[in-house]
C-alpha cells in the first residue's frame, strides 16, 4: 500500500513539473506572440500579454490533439517510457529554457522538450528505442518552419505592397494597426494550439507508462487538456520580456504592415503544422517570418548577425537539452528507485 501511494506521489510531482514547464513555455515564448504587436506600438505590453494569453486558451476549442498524440505516442517505442524518463526530459527542457531566457535568446521550448525526451530515452534504452519517423519529422521542421515562415511573410509583404502601392503611408499605417490585432490573435491561437499540446503529450506519455491511462485511449484525460492550455496562457500573461526586445527590435525594425505580414505568415505555418500533428517551434516560425518581411524591404534591413546568433541557439537546443536530460535520467533513477 505504501509503495502504491509513493508511486502516486511521484506521478503527481512529475505532472506538477510538466505543468511548470508548460507555464515556462508560455513565459519564454510570450515574446513570439507579442513582440511584433508591441514593437509596432499597436498594443502596450500589458495589453498584449493579456490579449495573447486569451487566444492561447481559446485554441483549446479549435485544434485536434494531433500534436499531443505525436509527442505522447509517436516519438518513443511502447513500453520504454517510465517516470525516470519523464523526469529527465522535463529537467533537460526546463534547464535549456532558463539558460536561453536569461541571455535573451529566442530558442525553442518545443525542441528543448523533444531533445529532453530523446536524451532521457537514449540514456535508458539507446537510440533503437526512438521512433525514427516521429523524431525525423520534428527535426526536419527545425528548418521547414522558419523557411515556410520566411516564405509566407515575404510573399504577404510583397502582396500588400502591391495592393496598397497607391495608398498614403499614413492610411496604410492606420489600416494595419487594426489588422495587426487580427494577425496577433491568429498567431496566439497557433502558439497555444501547438505548444500546449506538447505538454499534454508528455503528461499523457507519463499516465500511459504508469497505468493511469490506457495506450488504446484515443484522447488524454480532459483535465490534462484544460490544465495545460490554462498553464500556457498564464505563462504568456506573465511574459518573457528579455526576449521581446530581440524579437521585436534587434532583428529588424517593424511597422504595423510588417508586423501583420510576419504574424499572419507565422500563424499560417503553425496552423498547417498543428493540423499535420507536427510539434514545431513558434520561435523558429516567427523569426523566419520577421526576417522574411525585413528582407523584402532590403537585405540590409535585417541584422543578420543577430539572426545568426539565434540560429546557433536553434542548432544547440536539442543536443544541449538531450545531454542534460540524459544526466538527470540517472539522477531520477537514484532518487525515485
Amino acid at each position: 500500500m505504501e509503495s502504491v501511494q509513493a508511486a502516486f506521489w511521484v506521478v503527481a510531482l512529475l505532472v506538477v513539473l510538466a505543468v511548470a514547464f508548460d507555464f515556462m513555455n508560455g513565459f519564454h515564448d510570450a515574446a513570439n506572440s507579442i513582440a511584433t504587436v508591441v514593437s509596432t506600438g499597436v498594443l502596450k505590453p500589458q495589453q498584449a500579454v493579456l490579449f495573447a494569453a486569451f487566444f492561447n486558451v481559446v485554441a483549446i476549442f479549435l485544434f485536434q490533439l494531433k500534436v499531443a498524440a505525436t509527442v505522447g505516442k509517436g516519438i518513443v517505442m511502447p513500453g520504454i517510457v517510465d517516470h525516470h524518463v519523464v523526469f529527465g526530459a522535463l529537467i533537460g527542457a526546463i534547464f535549456w529554457n532558463i539558460v536561453t531566457w536569461w541571455y535573451g535568446i529566442p530558442s525553442s521550448s518545443s525542441h528543448a522538450l523533444i531533445g529532453g525526451i530523446v536524451g532521457a530515452v537514449i540514456a535508458k534504452a539507446g537510440v533503437g528505442a526512438l521512433i525514427g519517423g516521429g523524431v525525423l519529422k520534428t527535426v526536419a521542421f527545425i528548418f521547414v518552419s522558419p523557411a515556410l515562415g520566411f516564405l509566407l511573410g515575404s510573399l504577404l509583404m510583397v502582396l500588400v505592397a502591391h495592393l496598397f502601392r497607391r495608398a498614403s503611408p499614413l492610411r496604410v499605417d492606420n489600416w494595419f494597426r487594426r489588422l495587426q490585432l487580427v494577425s496577433a490573435g491568429l498567431y496566439s491561437l497557433g502558439h497555444g494550439g501547438n505548444d500546449a499540446q506538447k505538454t499534454i503529450g508528455i503528461i499523457w506519455m507519463l499516465l500511459i507508462a504508469t497505468g493511469y491511462s490506457a495506450a488504446s485511449d484515443r484522447l488524454p484525460p480532459s483535465w490534462v487538456i484544460w490544465v495545460c492550455y490554462i498553464a500556457i496562457g498564464l505563462g504568456t500573461m506573465f511574459g518573457g520580456w528579455r526576449i521581446v526586445k530581440t524579437m521585436g527590435q534587434k532583428i529588424t525594425k517593424l511597422k504595423p504592415v510588417g508586423g501583420f505580414c510576419a504574424e499572419t505568415g507565422g500563424a499560417l505555418t503553425l496552423f498547417l503544422a498543428t493540423g499535420l500533428g507536427i510539434p514545431v517551434s513558434t520561435t523558429h516560425t516567427i523569426t523566419g517570418a520577421i526576417v522574411g518581411v525585413g528582407s523584402v524591404r532590403s537585405p540590409s534591413a535585417v541584422r543578420w548577425g543577430v539572426a545568426g546568433n539565434i540560429v546557433w541557439a536553434w542548432i544547440f537546443t536539442i543536443p544541449a537539452s538531450a545531454l542534460v536530460a540524459g544526466l538527470f535520467y540517472w539522477v531520477g533513477v537514484a532518487l525515485f528507485s
